[in-house]
């Protein structure tokens, strides 16, 4: 019951860092991310400035589920539902024609990665933002991404406006998302495996 009343007390300062415009810093399903409200192009500025990232653009997003999705892309094809369904690990997504998000969201030919999470944290904190959140691994550009909170760096952590507390982490893979691009007609091709 504790750990319940805490998680939901992180998830209601996180969800109110994310409407002021500001950037958390929280575990998601695979790794540690920076977020923010991934239709505010300022505060996705910011979160490249903190990585240390020199071009902003093309950053994966997390959404609660399918129908945030398609408030988002163009097309959602079944393909991706299916794929997404039979998956036994984290998987991103890559859309072609984002639209609603930052422009420094979505990659230049106009696509952008997309997570549907299954993580007690990103569940309820995309439940209670009600839209896609940034979740770009948080390490310094090029650097390897933080499995567990003690190997976050510590300009990352002191370039958040909200951390999450390390118990949150629970339920993460540690480990990066497998990414498919699915393009115009089904055409689906594997990233990172």
């Amino acid at each position: 019951m504790k750990r319940k009343m805490e998680l939901k007390k992180a998830v209601d300062e996180a969800v109110k860092v994310l409407r002021s415009g500001g950037v958390i810093l929280y575990p998601t399903d695979t790794v540690w991310g920076l977020g923010c409200d991934a239709s505010n192009p300022a505060a996705v500025e910011r979160v490249c400035k903190i990585k240390k990232r020199e071009k902003c653009s093309g950053l994966i997003v997390i959404a609660a589920d399918f129908n945030m999705v398609c408030r988002h892309v163009k097309q959602v094809p079944e393909i991706a539902e299916e794929v997404a369904e039979m998956s036994d690990k984290p998987l991103t997504i890559i859309y072609p024609g984002a639209f609603n998000l930052a422009a420094n969201v979505i990659a230049k030919d106009g696509s952008v990665g997309i997570r549907i999470v299954d993580h007690p944290f990103c569940n309820l904190l995309l439940a209670k933002f009600g839209k896609p959140i940034v979740a770009t691994s948080a390490n310094i550009s090029g650097e390897k991404s933080p499995s567990h909170y003690e190997y976050i760096d510590d300009s990352i952590i002191a370039g958040a406006d909200w951390v999450a507390d390390p118990f949150h982490e629970e339920g993460s893979t540690g480990k990066p998302s497998s990414i498919l691009y699915i393009g115009e007609g089904g055409v689906v091709k594997i990233i990172r495996d």
